[in-house]
């Protein structure tokens, strides 16, 4: 499955779906909700213990894919990873955990693996920031045959967690790009929340334009891949990572119609993380159909209409056949 490509239409707007009951599963769940992208994780992200992904069921899963017409697929790795930890024995385990995320991905079709940067404990910042970095260097080259690559997480700085400024992201990738080869296989995502709890504000416009243009100038606009669209349940500079629905949160409405029709993000996916609970506490597809319609609410009208809804869409290649 090829990255997405940079358009001069509206971003491909997705959400992260369970594997629950087959990966092929999350496919059904991303088509039930709308989605034109979709995130998933390929494992059970609390244990360290993976199973072995059947061929057959990766076949299923990349023949859904492309039956449902999916621009981007993307996997999350475990939250047990840390390339940056001091201790030594997980140090390894997140290595070769980050190794095994992108053999994953690589069977099921998926180019890009997000990952947070880890956490520093007790370490001095810059120490565990070159840990991260060389880390994550070594989980590629360890996989330099695959194409899947790892794209580091901007976090909300909770506690010790590394990527919460641009800086630290972009020292991690000069680390990354020593190395030859890898460059192409390591980008950035931006989470909407996390960043907005850093401390980067994503409205007025003036800010907006502030925020990107730090993020060029550390890290490249160019490394962004994929953004996580999530509203904050904690204010501007919190450091707390809590996310909301779509302009329910601190955020606000206004900040996304700012960001969906930037023209420096163009093209680049949006993926929800908002909380799916419905009024019952259970998890409801009308969650996340409730949440992407509030974005595509936001599009400009003169970029709506220069490509049809993913449903309309599929009718108009079918009616072409």
């Amino acid at each position: 499955m090829a990255a997405a490509r940079r358009t001069p239409h509206h971003p491909s707007l997705g959400a992260h779906h369970s594997i629950a009951g087959g990966f092929h599963r999350a496919v059904e769940r991303a088509v039930e909700t709308g989605c034109e992208c979709l995130q998933i994780f390929t494992r059970n992200i609390n244990q360290w213990a993976t199973s072995p992904i059947d061929p057959a069921a990766a076949e299923a899963f990349r023949e859904a894919v492309r039956a449902a017409e999916l621009r981007l697929v993307v996997a999350h790795d475990s939250y047990l990873i840390n390339p940056a930890s001091a201790d030594t024995a997980l140090r390894r385990k997140s290595i070769d955990g980050l190794a095994e995320e992108l053999r994953r991905a690589e069977l099921l079709g998926i180019p890009w693996v997000v990952a947070h940067p880890g956490a520093a404990g007790e370490q001095p910042v810059d120490v565990a920031v070159a840990r991260a970095a060389a880390g994550i260097a070594e989980s590629l080259r360890a996989t330099s045959g695959l194409a899947a690559g790892i794209l580091i997480e901007t976090t909300a700085g909770q506690g010790s967690c590394l990527g919460a400024s641009f800086e630290e992201i972009g020292t991690m990738l000069d680390v990354i790009d020593a190395v030859p080869g890898l460059k192409k296989r390591a980008g950035v995502c931006l989470d909407t929340c996390h960043v907005f709890a850093a401390g980067y504000p994503l409205s007025p416009a003036e800010s907006l334009d502030d925020t990107l243009h730090r993020f060029d100038r550390h890290i490249g606009l160019k490394r962004l891949m994929v953004i996580h669209a999530n509203d904050s349940k904690r204010e501007l500079g919190s450091r707390v990572d809590r996310h909301e629905a779509i302009g329910k949160g601190q955020i606000g409405r206004e900040a996304f119609r700012l960001l969906v029709n930037h023209p420096k993000l163009a093209g680049i996916p949006l993926i929800l993380e908002t909380p799916k609970e419905g009024p019952d506490g259970k998890p409801s597809p009308a969650v996340d159909r409730r949440n992407l319609a509030a974005i595509r609410r936001l599009i400009d009208e003169e970029v709506q209409v220069s490509r049809p809804a993913p449903q309309r869409a599929r009718r108009e290649k079918r009616a072409r056949r």
